[in-house]
């Protein structure tokens, strides 16, 4: 459109029109002759204003998303991080509950036998020279470990100490095959030694010096100690006879027994570094397992005047 004389009047009648239209529906209220034209017109541009945000409202949220994008990843990793440092927490509360609890019983048996420990633990499982199996110990020569000591855990015999450097030292267990230790029965003297025979550690052999003592699964043994304790200290728990071999005519009986200490699976150990002045003999030994008792007769369970009850 030309802007000319014509059209700045006709734009100006308009704007008038407008105005005056905007006046009267103002004044009027709800009775106004132009209502149902506004609610027309309300519904028109409300729907297509509807519309408009509906198109428009993903852009917008794409774009917010591309914005915070950084500081979300930056959430997810710390939160990632948060977790992992809590379960390596739980972890480390569980080995330390786990630590404390060998510790303790180490400390009792110790403490029962008289033997003077230094407490250590299993860094690494290793072959050295001559053995087959051996764990290497967090001790050594500055520590006051020597070679050919005792150790132990909570539960019995682990081995001896073979090589010693100034902060570690190396056990020969129990189970391998190069070890021998003396051991005896549980409540006598009847003595034998005790044979590590590989199998994991599984079983032992033990061959009684007597072929005439009397020895049947279920029979416990504990070491009978060397001079001055040394490699073994008398009284450690070695374990529990499984089962007995016939040997018609010969001069020994050999039983094989289950260790108590579990030797595929050591953690806190103790080397004695200084023997009893006396054998404990069987005082740290475990307890007997329970056999179970006859049940109680019927009448027995009912009690004494359970007739007259009526019971």
């Amino acid at each position: 459109m030309k802007d000319t004389r014509r059209a700045r009047m006709s734009l100006g009648l308009l704007l008038a029109a407008a105005l005056v239209v905007m006046t009267v529906d103002h004044r009027a209220g709800d009775e106004s002759p132009f209502g149902p034209l506004r609610g027309v017109g309300t519904t028109l541009f409300g729907t297509a204003e509807n519309a408009g945000a509906d198109v428009i409202r993903p852009v917008g949220q794409f774009f917010e998303t591309m914005v915070g994008a950084p500081d979300a990843q930056r959430r997810i990793d710390a939160l990632s991080a948060e977790n992992q440092r809590l379960r390596r927490d739980l972890v480390a509360q569980s080995l330390d509950r786990r630590h404390s609890a060998e510790l303790r019983r180490l400390l009792g048996v110790a403490g029962t036998a008289g033997y003077r420990i230094v407490p250590a633990q299993v860094i690494a499982r290793r072959g050295t020279p001559g053995f087959e199996e051996a764990v290497e110990l967090d001790v050594g020569s500055a520590d006051g470990v020597r070679s050919e000591m005792t150790v132990l855990n909570g539960d019995g015999l682990v081995g001896r100490v073979v090589q010693v450097g100034t902060s570690t030292s190396t056990v020969v267990l129990l189970s391998d095959p190069a070890s021998a230790a003396g051991a005896r029965l549980e409540g006598s003297n009847e003595i034998g030694v005790v044979h590590g025979v590989g199998e994991n550690g599984r079983l032992v052999r033990f061959r009684l010096l007597d072929s005439t003592a009397q020895i049947v699964p279920g029979r416990r043994i504990v070491s009978f100690g060397s001079q001055r304790g040394v490699p073994y200290v008398a009284g450690v728990p070695i374990g529990v006879v499984e089962r007995v071999e016939a040997t018609p005519g010969e001069l020994t009986r050999i039983a094989y027994a289950r260790p108590y200490a579990d030797l595929t699976a050591l953690d806190v150990v103790g080397v004695v570094v200084q023997s009893p002045r006396r054998d404990p003999r069987d005082a740290v030994r475990p307890a007997a397992p329970r056999k179970p008792g006859p049940s109680p007769k019927p009448e027995a369970l009912r009690g004494p005047g359970a007739e007259r009850k009526g019971i």
